[in-house]
């Protein structure tokens, strides 16, 4: 909805202006909040269709992030993977009940 796309809009024409118990600068102020009021009223309608429907672009960015999301993941498990075996076995020989074991044992 444009500011404009109704006649008599009152981004237009004070209609506190003619008003004989108000002084110029107190139509002013009422017309400026009657101005903030339409815009909130603009502001909560865009709101709320935002809220009801979703973006459908936005959407798309977001499914979009998460395959690549999916794919940094699985490069990364990957990449520990590959670590994890360039790793050298442990020595079968040597126990793990023997192997430099300091505490005390009962």
């Amino acid at each position: 909805m444009a500011t404009s796309d109704v006649p008599g809009d009152i981004f237009e024409m004070n209609p506190y202006e003619s008003h004989g118990s108000l002084s110029p600068l107190e139509a002013e102020v009422l017309w400026e909040y009657a101005k903030l009021a339409h815009h909130v009223k603009i502001l909560v309608t865009k709101t709320r269709q935002l809220g009801e429907e979703p973006d459908r672009t936005l959407v798309k960015q977001l499914r979009e992030l998460e395959t690549k999301m999916g794919l940094v993941l699985t490069l990364f498990k990957a990449s520990v993977w590959g670590v994890i075996n360039e790793q050298p076995a442990a020595d079968p020989s040597v126990s793990f009940g023997s192997a430099g074991d300091t505490t005390v044992q009962r």
